[in-house]
């Protein structure tokens, strides 16, 4: 006899989650994580700060970018919440009716955390790329690392990996030096 199909989560499950947590929905599942800390937060803060000028702005760099933070993004089934997200100018959809955007992102940063590590990197990854995101970071603030992801043939290619006070440039965004060391809290 074989077992009933399990239920899958919608986007409606959302609401019923605490006010605390972000609500992901990958493979029918809804997945509940604690909302960020504040290491992950100075990540998203000065990440959105270096790259917000040159590359959204034109100050500097090229221009020509959209970034959100802690964007939702339905990509087919799945509604994803990438701790970063930016998009060429051409490529964004414009504001939505709802609430999530399923247009891909040109690049993904995610900042990994005890409670998140194996949901970025065993489930999300693989969504990223099936849905062609080219770009691909991941910052981890307890290994002061980030490592570069470049999509290629459909797979994950390590395009760079930096630690604690390198100074990295990277694809996308290779104009403009990343100091590392302005990461960490500690």
């Amino acid at each position: 006899m074989s077992e009933p199909a399990a239920n899958k989560a919608s986007y409606n499950d959302l609401y019923n989650i605490p006010d605390n947590m972000v609500g992901e929905i990958i493979d029918g599942e809804l997945i509940a994580t604690p909302r960020p800390s504040a290491r992950h937060a100075n990540i998203e803060f000065v990440l959105s700060g270096r790259l917000a000028p040159p590359y959204r702005f034109g100050e500097g760099g090229p221009g020509g970018w959209i970034f959100l933070i802690e964007p939702e993004l339905m990509l087919g089934e799945h509604l994803l919440v990438p701790d970063l997200a930016g998009w060429k100018k051409e490529r964004f959809p414009g504001v939505p009716e709802e609430n999530w955007i399923s247009v891909s992102p040109d690049w993904i940063c995610e900042i990994l955390s005890p409670s998140t590590i194996r949901i970025d990197k065993v489930k999300k990854m693989p969504l990223y790329a099936q849905h062609r995101v080219p770009y691909l970071w991941l910052v981890d603030p307890t290994n002061k690392t980030l490592e570069v992801f470049k999509l290629e043939s459909g797979k994950w290619s390590v395009f760079g990996a930096f630690a604690e006070n390198d100074k990295m440039r990277a694809e996308p965004f290779e104009e403009v030096e990343i100091d590392l060391t302005n990461l960490w809290l500690d």
